[in-house]
Order: structure tokens, then C-alpha cells, then sequence
């Protein structure tokens, strides 16, 4: 096999030419079409000027077609990450955007490249697991509310009513609104909804058909030809091309002090959701991917649109998947989205102040129609578990908002996991017949207790928040078994151990003695020896008081207990 070239070629071309580069470029135009209404309705989100978005997703393509790895990710601005950053902007810099225009875009522009360089010191310092830590259920009931929420931002718009400022608040008086007040709704915006909605939903049957940009195009040659304006339909209005000026906020120290501490929120969503689109291609396409790697380009990408004054970025699921579903083969078809989008912001623009407004929202809804659905909820709710999570996150972004909605997610997100590890299962072990196997008693009928020794296994790794209740859960299933001289206790779950976990093993080992038993231990790691031995070389961490197996525990232990000269 001849060695690749070398070079920015190589990376792209993850797949042969030929027929795959025409896939690229049909799959580039399909998603070119669903990223620029997209990039005029998230900017409208974010309170910010079209343009914005428009030179955040120039970037973000650019950007990570050189850097990324995913052959599907389509990096730009999101809906969530959009309105998350209008929420944490205007805490930063006033109660509304109105108030000062200029200081919400310096807050929003230096929130994005604190986010930016959150996110590269993260992947500097190889913490890309840390998205695990937000449960896909949170991330769901986040998506799923936050969905909710935009969509019926969206009704205004699609539906031509204005709706007043005290029923704006939140979603359910904003809904309550429009539900109640129907004979405000303007017919001939509405019929232009419905219209452009039949239109979307039908072209969706041809993945590779870019719907949005396709009815887009049509509505604003209808806008023209039958001028839409004159029955009241509204207009997107001019949108302004980018001008790609580098700059950095001027912000007062406190300022960027209160943006870094709201950004990680913003780093949390931005990572989780790009992650998990680009880990669910990966793994549809047998592809593989580097966490960290991916954290470093998506820091990047948003440091880069934040200097030329861009809305952060990410892979998006809808554009990551449209990308995919279009046939796109390599990161070729990024660059052909790019294009294609640079393509009709420098000839098309003008054409797009024709937009009909509720053709755009209608492709608003259309992106995020797959967050609507309550099937994955539903498929956890049915497995019963993590239940509270979802309904946790849910009412979180529907009664408090998106900022404290996401940042109640996280917290329920870590709250849960260190419910799990705060509270561990430590079962009793017995040996399964004459296989040298040990397994939990409760679960197996074959299994028996060795006479004289309690055999422990704790089922979630030692640490702080759980070390001292896995001691006390120990001593008590000593209570009241005089007959027991030897616990073995297995640490095949730990493959280490914070100081809090070795001083209570210690300390464990200190109260046996006392009581005239001992301790031996079990499936001890490398580094669990390497503490234990330092820090008690003549006791716990004796070289031969810790076994690799529990066979070899029980073994030794029924060993000393027989009486010198028997066998």
C-alpha cells in the first residue's frame, strides 16, 4: 500500500476519490441549506445580529475541517448553545439586550472565548472523559425542555402575532398566549407556515435533498413575486455579511471573572452535545475518535469565532446527522458546506432580506423536531431507572430557564453519581463449588460460605465519598458472628486509592486486630500495593497479605488458620 501524501489533503480524505467526493459535495449543499436559515434563527436566539452566526459557522466549518477527526461532525452555532449563551450574556452585562447592545455583544463575544479556553485547557490536561459526567438522561430532558421552549419562541413568528412582554417570561404563559388568543393570529402568515411546513416535511423523505434551503429559496421568490409584504407577511429583514474583524472584548476585570464562571456551563453543553453526535457516528461507521482531541479542535473553534466576534459552535446533532444521512464519506463534505455557504453570503444575501419570518421559524422547528420527540425519555423512563434525572431536568429548564436549567442539570448529573458511590453494595462472596470461582451468595444457589472467613466485595471503586460506609457496612455483618476470624475483602472494583480510602482500610485493619481477627486482601491493583506498602510495610501492605486472586486470599487465610504441623 502506498504511504498518503502529507499535507491537509490526507486528513480529509478519509475515504478513496471518485464516486465518494461527488457524495461530499451533494452532502456539503444539503447541509449548507439547513445551516443558513439555521444561522439567521439561532442568531435571533442569541439576541445578536444574523452575522454572527453566519461568521461562526464559516469558522467553526473551516476550523475543523483542518483540525477535527469526525468524518460527519458539522461544527457551528447550535440552538442550545445559543440561547444558554443569551441567558448567561445577560447576566453578565444587563437585564435585557436592549439595555446596552454593545455590552451584551462584548459579554456574549468574551463568554464564548472563555468558553473557548475552557475547553483547550481541558483537553491540555487529557479531561475529555468529563462529559460522562452529565448522564445521557440529563442531556435528553435538557434537549427535550429546551426544544420545547424554543419551538414555542418560534409561534410569534410562525403564526404573525405579537406577543406581549409579560407573556414571554417563560413557555407556558407564552403558549397560554397564543393558545387563548387565536383570532390575533394573522391568516396570511399562517398559511405561509402551514405551506412551508407540508413542503419541509414531504422533501425530508429524500435525505439527500436539502429541504430547507430548497423552500427557502422558494419563499423568497414567492415573497417577491407576490409580494408577501403587502398582506402583512414580515420579512427577515437585511442581514449584514460578514466582515471577519478580529477583536477582544474590553471588559472590566470583574466582568471576564463572572464570564469564566459562567462558561463552564456553556463548556459542559458545548463538549456533551458535540461529543455525543460525533461518538454516535463514530460508532455507527466503526470510526474511532479522541475525546481530547476533539475537546482541543471544538476549543479552538470557538476561540476562532469568538476573536471575529462569531456565536460559539459545536456539532449540532441535526446538522451532524442531516451530514450523514446525505451521504457525506469524509470531512470533504465540511469543506463543500463551507462553500457553498460562503458562496451565498457573498451573492445571495441581499436576496435573503425577502425571507418570509415565518418560513424561517418554520425551519427553526424543522431542525429541532428530532429534540421533540419523547421516545428516548420514554425508553429510559420504561427501563425504570434514572426517572427523577429526566423529570429533574426537564422542570429545570422549563420553570427556571436554560441558564439555571443546564447548570440544575449538572448538579443532578453529579449529584446522582455520588448518590451511587456514596452509597455502595458490598456483598458477601462464597465459592462456587470446586471451580476456585467466588461469587456474591445472594445470587447464586450453587455458592457457599467458607467456614471461618468473610468473604467481602465492595461493588464500587474505594474513595472519599464512600470508603468509611463500606468499613461500617463490614463491621456490621461482623456483628454477632464470634465464629469469623478472617476477612477477605476484594478490591477488584479499585484501581486506586485517595488517601481518605487508604487511611479507612487502615484504620479497618487496626479494629480486626484488636478484636483478634485480621484482614487480608484481595485483587489488589499495582498502585493499591504501592500505597498500602509505604504507608504500613509491616502490615496491611506486607508483600504477602495481598493476593492477585480471591482463591488465593481465601487459600492463605484457611492456611494460617489450621494448626502448626497440619497439612
Amino acid at each position: 500500500m502506498a504511504s498518503p501524501p502529507t499535507g491537509l489533503a490526507p486528513r480529509l480524505a478519509l475515504n478513496p476519490p471518485g464516486a465518494s467526493r461527488w457524495q461530499d459535495l451533494a452532502a456539503g449543499l444539503c447541509v449548507a441549506g439547513l445551516l443558513i436559515p439555521e444561522a439567521v434563527a439561532y442568531a435571533g436566539l442569541a439576541h445578536l445580529p444574523a452575522v454572527h452566526a453566519l461568521t461562526a459557522a464559516m469558522i467553526g466549518l473551516a476550523l475543523y475541517a483542518a483540525l477535527g477527526r469526525s468524518r460527519f461532525a458539522i461544527v457551528a452555532p447550535t440552538s442550545s448553545t445559543a440561547v444558554l449563551s443569551a441567558a448567561a450574556a445577560m447576566s453578565i452585562a444587563a437585564p435585557g439586550a436592549s439595555a446596552d447592545p454593545a455590552a451584551y455583544a462584548g459579554a456574549f463575544t468574551a463568554l464564548v472565548l472563555m468558553a473557548g479556553v475552557v475547553l483547550v485547557l481541558l483537553a491540555w490536561a487529557r479531561q475529555g472523559q468529563l462529559s460522562a459526567f452529565v448522564s445521557r438522561p440529563v442531556l435528553r430532558g435538557f434537549a427535550f425542555a429546551l426544544a420545547i421552549t424554543i419551538v414555542i419562541k418560534q409561534l410569534p413568528d410562525a403564526f404573525g402575532f405579537e406577543l406581549p412582554q409579560k407573556a414571554g417570561a417563560d413557555p407556558f404563559h407564552a403558549l397560554l398566549f397564543a393558545v387563548t388568543h387565536v383570532r390575533e393570529w394573522h391568516v396570511p402568515t399562517v398559511a405561509v407556515a402551514l405551506l412551508a411546513g407540508a413542503l419541509i416535511a414531504g422533501l425530508k423523505r429524500w435525505p439527500r435533498v436539502p429541504a430547507s434551503m430548497l423552500v427557502i429559496a422558494l419563499a423568497i421568490a414567492a415573497a417577491y413575486g407576490l409580494d408577501l409584504k403587502a398582506l402583512g407577511v414580515a420579512e427577515v429583514g437585511v442581514i449584514e455579511a460578514p466582515a471577519f474583524h478580529f477583536d477582544v472584548p474590553r471588559l472590566p476585570w470583574a466582568e471576564w471573572v463572572t464570564a469564566g464562571e459562567l462558561a463552564v456551563g456553556l463548556v459542559v453543553l458545548i463538549f456533551a452535545e458535540s461529543w455525543g453526535s460525533m461518538r454516535t457516528m463514530a460508532l455507527a461507521h466503526g470510526d474511532t475518535l479522541d475525546a481530547n482531541r476533539e475537546l482541543m479542535v471544538l476549543g479552538a473553534c470557538n476561540i476562532g469565532a469568538a476573536l471575529f466576534q462569531g456565536m460559539p459552535v459545536g456539532a449540532g446533532f441535526s446538522a451532524t446527522s442531516a451530514n450523514a444521512a446525505a451521504g457525506a464519506s469524509s470531512r470533504w463534505a465540511g469543506v463543500a458546506a463551507l462553500v457553498a455557504v460562503g458562496l451565498a453570503v457573498a451573492f445571495a444575501l441581499p436576496a435573503v432580506h425577502l425571507l418570509p419570518r415565518p418560513v424561517l421559524a418554520v425551519a427553526v422547528i424543522s431542525a429541532l423536531w428530532h429534540a421533540l420527540s419523547a421516545r428516548p425519555l420514554l425508553t429510559t423512563w420504561r427501563m425504570n431507572r434514572d426517572r427523577l434525572l429526566i423529570v429533574g431536568a426537564v422542570a429545570a429548564v422549563l420553570f427556571f430557564g436554560v441558564l439555571y436549567g443546564m447548570l440544575i442539570a449538572i448538579a443532578l448529573s453529579l449529584l446522582a453519581a455520588l448518590r451511587r458511590f456514596s452509597q455502595p453494595v458490598v456483598h458477601e462472596l462464597g465459592e462456587l463449588g470446586a471451580t476456585r470461582n467466588f461469587v456474591a451468595l445472594d445470587g447464586h444457589s450453587g455458592a457457599a460460605a467458607v467456614p471461618g472467613l468473610l468473604v467481602l466485595r465492595p461493588e464500587e471503586p474505594l474513595f472519599f465519598a464512600c470508603a468509611e460506609r463500606v468499613v461500617s457496612t463490614i463491621l456490621h455483618k461482623l456483628e454477632g458472628r464470634d465464629d469469623l476470624r478472617v476477612v477477605v475483602l476484594s478490591l477488584e472494583e479499585s484501581s486506586d486509592l485517595d488517601s481518605t480510602a487508604a487511611e479507612c482500610l487502615l484504620e479497618l485493619n487496626q479494629h480486626l486486630r484488636g478484636s483478634g481477627r485480621s484482614l487480608v486482601l484481595a485483587r489488589v491493583k499495582e498502585p493499591v500495593r504501592d500505597l498500602l506498602h509505604f504507608l504500613d510495610p509491616d502490615g496491611l501492605g506486607r508483600t504477602d497479605g495481598m493476593f492477585w486472586s480471591v482463591d488465593d486470599a481465601v487459600q492463605a487465610a484457611r492456611a494460617a488458620q489450621q494448626p502448626k504441623g497440619q497439612a
